[in-house]
């Protein structure tokens, strides 16, 4: 019996159709595989970036540490890097092709800016970048402080001397004075009350007592030695209330105002009114209460140590003319006669 060797046509069809079926299955996997890796080479083809590396420093090479390194693209998108130990700095991952605006900043030192590109495959290193150290700029606050003014005024004053050795510091000659403070005021008297003049002129004013008899303490070493401790309580409680504890509690200014300029009769009347105007420590002519009352007080107190024959209101008030005629006349040897011999001090 022969076999027959006909191939059926629907077999040779089945065959053809799955050989192109593996055919296009093969197709579509190459394209699948080799589709996203030319796109992943596409996209790191268009996506290289490179580094950007610089140091700054000072005009004397010196690193400068902690500086502000700011980047910017042209899209107004920003970078910024801070500098280390050494002064260095990097911008890593920089697109190629792009204008830079880099800017650097730093205390104390001026700010720097320059405009640079990348170029693909490059590493770029700056030049040094040098800044420049600002000029110092201070702010002077000038505060006028009365005090101090007028603490100069008054070591300048404790300072005049008439005829180069009496102390004559309650004259003020500064055209623009300042106003004593309390402390100032008592440290005038001290200064007053401690001075060799000061016990010279009780002593001289004990002797004219002496001479005229008054106050009626009697003659001889007994009489004068009781004026003499009369004549110093006098003159410390008319100098302590007079110019240092009333004119403290009135805030008046206890020293007597060289006018110097004017006419002579101008010059007078100011020396003659000096005892009964003062000017206050707000710069304004007042009433002098401080005056007559140290005048008054020192008279009174002295009721309690005088003779009987010189107490009394009639002992007060005399003795209060007299003490006020006696500051008439020293004003008026302050403004005609004591300028020319007094040597002006320094402040």
């Amino acid at each position: 019996m022969q076999k027959s060797t006909h191939v059926s046509p629907n077999r040779s069809l089945e065959t053809f159709l799955k050989r192109a079926q593996i055919l296009v299955l093969g197709v579509l996997s190459g394209v699948i595989l080799v589709v996203p890796m030319s796109a992943q080479s596409f996209e790191t083809a268009n996506t290289i970036k490179e580094s950007i590396l610089g140091t700054v420093v000072d005009t004397s090479d010196d690193p400068i540490p902690g500086a502000n390194v700011v980047l910017r693209g042209p899209a107004g998108d920003r970078v910024t890097a801070v500098t280390k130990d050494d002064g260095g700095f990097a911008f890593e991952q920089a697109p190629a092709g792009v204008a830079y605006q880099i800017t650097v900043t730093a205390e104390g030192f001026a700010d720097w800016n320059s405009s640079i590109s990348v170029e693909p495959g490059e590493n770029k290193t700056l030049p040094e970048i040098k800044l420049r150290i600002l000029a110092v700029q201070r702010a002077v606050t000038v505060s006028y402080s009365s005090k101090e003014v007028a603490t100069q005024q008054l070591k300048a004053e404790e300072q005049q001397r008439m005829l180069r050795f009496i102390p004559n510091m309650y004259v003020v000659y500064e055209p623009h004075p300042e106003p004593l403070t309390t402390k100032m005021k008592f440290h005038m008297a001290y200064k007053d009350l401690s001075s060799p003049v000061f016990f010279a002129r009780v002593a001289a004013w004990a002797a004219v007592q002496q001479a005229n008899n008054t106050p009626h303490y009697g003659q001889g070493a007994e009489g004068y030695g009781k004026r003499l401790g009369a004549g110093f309580a006098d003159a410390t409680t008319e100098n302590l209330f007079g110019n240092a504890i009333l004119p403290s509690l009135l805030h008046q200014d206890p020293r007597y105002f060289y006018q110097g300029t004017g006419t002579n009769w101008s010059r007078a009347r100011h020396a003659m009114f000096a005892p009964l105007i003062c000017k206050g420590d707000n710069g304004k002519s007042q009433p002098n209460y401080s005056t007559w009352g140290g005048a008054l007080i020192s008279s009174a107190i002295s009721t309690a140590y005088y003779p009987g024959a010189n107490r009394g209101a009639g002992h007060v008030f005399s003795t209060f003319g007299v003490g006020m005629a006696l500051h008439v006349g020293s004003s008026l040897a302050q403004e005609f006669i004591f300028d020319r011999f007094t040597s002006r001090g320094k402040h």
